[in-house]
């Protein structure tokens, strides 16, 4: 039986992470958000995740859908990966409580 990983399967785990995302942050403030370290490094990782996701998509794929901000997605990505210790939390929770959604909501209309 093959196990055939295509642009699909990455999208469907880029929903999940991002379904996981929203269900944990839509009712966090950001004081309890900043002191729950268990919950940053979640969000980190699904951010981490998610990007990874994005580099296994077809070039084909991703210029069709070329009004999903790739490069930030993976910049995100980069900079908690790169710069772990110096993070902008105040970049990550508004990423979390604002952007998200719009996001999700590029993800979903993806046929």
């Amino acid at each position: 039986m093959d196990n055939i990983k295509g642009n699909k399967y990455y999208i469907n785990k880029i929903l999940l992470d991002l379904d996981f995302l929203i269900k944990h942050t839509k009712d966090i403030c950001k004081n309890e958000f900043r002191k729950n370290e268990l919950l940053l490094d979640s969000i980190m990782f699904r951010f981490i995740q998610i990007s990874e996701h994005i580099k296994k998509l077809t070039p084909d794929f991703r210029n069709k859908y070329a009004n999903i901000p790739w490069k930030d997605i993976i910049g995100l990505r980069n900079r908690i990966v790169h710069e772990y210790g110096n993070v902008d939390l105040n970049i990550i929770y508004d990423t979390v409580k604002v952007d998200i959604y719009e996001i999700e909501k590029l993800f979903k209309s993806i046929d």
